[in-house]
């Protein structure tokens, strides 16, 4: 028969929470440096999300070495900046591929326009990263316990 371990014991929403922030670190320096690479960076709209993920990275790091009520409430707002700007940003992309086919094709309209424009020569789509980035780091500071000193229940139909 195997005994159970009687170390330390696990703290499996702390260890998934922290295991989602540096997976989701990891994916911040990726977009970023993909960012630059493509040379995101002609218009000050094409830098916001450049300059979202450089705040980010450190702020991501302190959350992860040593989370606290001030680094969780401003990584909460990074956050909900990431998913402004990814809506922003599918915008803009899906807005100048309509400008672009409409130049290109002017009698272009409807639903053709529409999958064109998505699947045009920006990608329509790339900017969602950003909201889900943002979701991921919402739900990572989600009733975090720095935040949360008093009981959490799971059931909000109780009384107290």
């Amino acid at each position: 028969m195997v005994q159970p371990h009687r170390g330390i014991p696990q703290d499996d929403a702390g260890t998934l929470r922290r295991l989602v922030l540096v997976v989701l670190t990891f994916g911040i320096v990726g977009v970023g440096f993909e960012l630059v690479l493509l040379d995101h960076m002609e218009d000050p709209w094409q830098w916001a999300p450049i300059v979202l993920l450089a705040a980010a990275l450190p702020v991501s790091i302190w959350l992860i070495l040593s989370p606290g009520i001030a680094v969780i409430r401003t990584y909460q707002a990074m956050m909900v900046l990431f998913v402004i700007s990814g809506f922003v940003g599918q915008w803009l992309h899906y807005q100048g591929n309509v400008e672009f086919e409409l130049e290109m094709y002017p009698s272009r309209q409807g639903l053709e326009l529409v999958w064109e424009a998505l699947s045009g020569a920006y990608p329509s789509l790339a900017p969602g990263t950003m909201i889900l980035f943002g979701l991921l780091g919402l739900v990572a500071c989600f009733r975090h316990p720095a935040v949360h000193t008093g009981p959490v229940t799971t059931n909000t139909l109780e009384k107290p």
